[in-house]
């Protein structure tokens, strides 16, 4: 029972340091869509009203332009969709992050009260169809996302206080 154990504890913990990874990944890629988002949502939102108030004042060339922009910028969020791509991101990082805290749990309270296999056998066997399941919902988050997640993580960002031995 105790090499069962053994064996589970490290699969949670790959599946937590899997989760970290993923989720702040998925954090990354929610916060550059929402930025994305805003770059061509505000200078739209400013463009139409500058446009419709220069094209009553007789400046039919400039409002034209303008409107132009408004219509290539209106169609790149249309075409992007980044304000859908930010909550999906984020969506999945708040999912990663739930799972990782799921399997921690399991690994540090319940494992150790566990007393026979088919338990613990059938709650490893829920986590991980958890993860492979939303390993295949979640949108793909960029390679830039996953080495800024990577920096982040390595630097210390994803490690509790009580974790780092600090007296909280």
């Amino acid at each position: 029972m105790d090499e069962l154990r053994e064996r589970v504890e490290k699969e949670l913990k790959r599946m937590e340091e899997d989760c970290i990874h993923s989720g702040k990944a998925h954090f990354n890629a929610g916060v550059r869509w929402a930025r994305w988002n805003y770059i061509f949502g505000i200078p739209s939102v400013i463009l139409s009203t500058a446009a419709g108030a220069t094209f009553f004042k007789d400046f039919p060339v400039l409002a034209g332009s303008m409107a132009l922009c408004v219509a290539v910028l209106t169609s790149l969020m249309t075409f992007l969709k980044p304000g859908e791509k930010a909550a999906g991101h984020k969506s999945a990082g708040d999912q990663y992050l739930a799972l990782r805290n799921n399997s921690r749990v399991f690994r540090e309270i319940e494992l150790r009260q566990a007393d026979d296999r088919e338990t613990i056998l059938t709650a490893l066997k829920g986590l991980t169809t958890r993860r492979d399941e939303l390993n295949q919902a979640s949108p793909p988050a960029s390679d830039g996302d996953f080495q800024k997640a990577k920096k982040g993580i390595d630097a210390g960002q994803a490690v509790h206080a009580v974790d780092k031995g600090a007296n909280h």
